[in-house]
Order: C-alpha cells, then structure tokens, then sequence
C-alpha cells in the first residue's frame, strides 16, 4: 500500500496580523526617519546658503567704507560755542545728505539701515546699488527690487585708541596729560560694525545672520 506525503503544517501558511503589524511599524520608522534626515539637510543648506549671503552683504558694506574718510571733508568733526556749551558739528549725516550717494565719509553711515524698514533701499553692494532679487532661475528681476528680507545694519564708534574695547561718546576730547597727550574730538580710531539680518517670510522678527567688525585707525 502506498501511503500520502506527509503535509507540512507550516508550509503555505500566511503572514498573521501581528507580524503585519510589526512590518508596518518598522517600514514607517524607516520612512520617518527618512523624512527627518532629509529637514535637517535642508535646514542646514538653508542655514549655510544664508551665512554665505550675510557675509557677502557685509562685505559690500566693507568695500563701500573702504573709499571713505573717517570725518566729513568739507566740514570735518568739530565742537562749536552755542549757547555757552560746546555742540559737535559733523557727525552723522549732514543736511542735504538724502540718497546713498551723498555719503562721503564713515560717520555718515552710523545708525543707516540698508534694506527692509530702513534707511534707505537695500541690501546695497559696494557701489551703492539695490543687490536685486532673483527669480526661481537665478535671474534678477529689472524692477529695482531687493533682496527680500535682508537688510544691512551699521555702526560707527568712536573709540579710545589705547583700548579698542573702550566705546567713547562722539563729542568727547581726550585732554593732556601727565602721561598720555592731548587727542582732538577727529583724532580718534572709528569702529565699524556691520550686522546683516534676516526676516523669514514667516516670521516677523528679524535673525541676525553675520556680524563684521573693522577698526579704521586715526590718521
């Protein structure tokens, strides 16, 4: 007599709902660790693409200062009698100074913001011109617009010459001394700091991005 192969109770057997379960599991953190791996890149290409913007942009506000003298070369930086007490003329932008182009010395930049809300339109480069926004493309558009969301921040100080630290008020005469000599109100070494800051479309406060700092020593 010739009897059956044996059946194999495990053969052709299906998958059971908790081994579902759990492959469902493991392909949907995989899945989400995918998806978080790929945010954190493109935060972080988001993040280096604005830090290589910001210092750009402050370069250009470097390369502007570059050409300028420290003072006013018409009226220069002078303390004046009025009314008994001394008022210092020449800092900070003089009357008549409305556009980019009529700044003609360091201290005329002090408290200019070059951008949104600011000053005047910006962010500007080296030359005094909008830095244009640019398409999807890369091209720039014609209609005068800049770079959304960035703006150019400077200030200028007047600082101690034997401590770049040392901030000093804009008016102030160092009288001679014991040790150290008489330094006129124009005499002093002038600090340079330029921030770039960034508002995101959806945000409302700006981020600081980049923040170059320069000393122009006294002549």
């Amino acid at each position: 007599m010739v009897r059956g192969r044996g059946v194999n109770p495990v053969q052709g057997r299906g998958f059971t709902l908790l081994e579902t379960m759990l492959a469902l599991v493991i392909i949907s953190v995989g899945i989400l660790a995918f998806i978080d791996a790929q945010a954190a890149f493109t935060r972080s290409n988001n993040w280096s693409s604005r830090a290589a913007t910001g210092m750009l942009l402050a370069n250009e506000i470097r390369e502007l200062a570059r050409r300028l003298p420290r003072h006013d070369p018409v009226t220069g930086l002078t303390l004046s009698q009025s009314g008994g007490s001394q008022v210092l003329v020449g800092w900070g932008r003089e009357a008549g100074e409305v556009s980019v182009d009529d700044i003609d010395d360091l201290d005329d930049l002090d408290g200019m913001i070059f951008g949104d809300g600011g000053t005047f339109a910006g962010p500007i480069d080296a030359f005094g011109f909008v830095v244009p926004a640019v398409d999807l493309d890369g091209n720039p558009f014609e209609d005068g617009r800049g770079l959304a969301g960035w703006r150019q921040r400077v200030i200028v100080d007047k600082i101690d010459p034997y401590n770049f630290g040392l901030v000093r008020a804009d008016a102030y005469v160092q009288a001679a001394g014991a040790q150290l000599p008489a330094i006129g109100v124009d005499r002093f070494p002038l600090r340079v700091t330029v921030i770039v800051e960034y508002t995101d479309p959806d945000r409302t406060t700006a981020e600081e991005i980049t923040r170059l700092t320069w000393v122009v020593p006294a002549e």
